[in-house]
């Protein structure tokens, strides 16, 4: 090889190793942000995760007297149906909402 190639290869080396460098630099801040983005939802999902069992129980408990008399569950099912339905058609019909 020439002395010119070789020198050409060692700038675009060290152009390229720069660039890697930089690229390592971007991926590092943009890590930082996501985990600084995500550490309110993260802190949500863990407390969430924490009281999973209680939720459960709890709503197992309130289960059980619709699983008696399941015509109430059924009677307020179609009522509230009834409700979103109403509400949807209302504001279509109301003026300046569309």
């Amino acid at each position: 090889m020439t002395r010119k190639n070789e020198a050409d290869r060692r700038e675009r080396k060290a152009t390229l190793e720069a660039t890697i460098e930089q690229q390592r630099v971007d991926i590092l801040l943009a890590a930082e942000r996501w985990r600084d983005a995500a550490g309110p939802l993260e802190t949500g999902w863990q407390m969430a995760y924490r009281y999973r069992t209680p939720a459960l129980t709890l709503g197992g408990l309130m289960l059980l007297p619709l699983l008696r008399r399941p015509g109430k569950a059924l009677k307020l099912g179609r009522r509230l149906v009834f409700g979103a339905l109403t509400l949807k058609r209302l504001r279509t019909l109301l003026p300046g909402r569309h």
